[in-house]
């Protein structure tokens, strides 16, 4: 996969779920204070994004205006220097 727009730190707009997607085509997923309890592979077709974990887990979301829609939760991307 190739680095897109979407690429970075993505987190809940309370601060407790956050998604790191790589560039590679894999996530990590962080829940209030779990680090990288859920893992997995992610594609991005145009603005959907659709997320399968390494136990077989799946779901999806949608950007819109710089936000991620996911699951019920608002995801705001953090900047790149963080």
């Amino acid at each position: 996969m190739t680095d897109h727009p979407y690429a970075g730190i993505w987190t809940s707009s309370n601060g407790k779920v956050r998604h790191e997607l790589l560039p590679d085509g894999r996530y990590r997923e962080s829940r209030r204070g779990r680090v990288n309890p859920f893992e997995g592979r992610y594609t991005v077709t145009g603005d959907h994004i659709d997320f399968a974990d390494d136990i077989g887990f799946t779901a999806d979301g949608e950007f819109v205006g710089g936000v991620l829609y996911h699951a019920g939760m608002v995801m705001l991307r953090l900047p790149h220097a963080q």
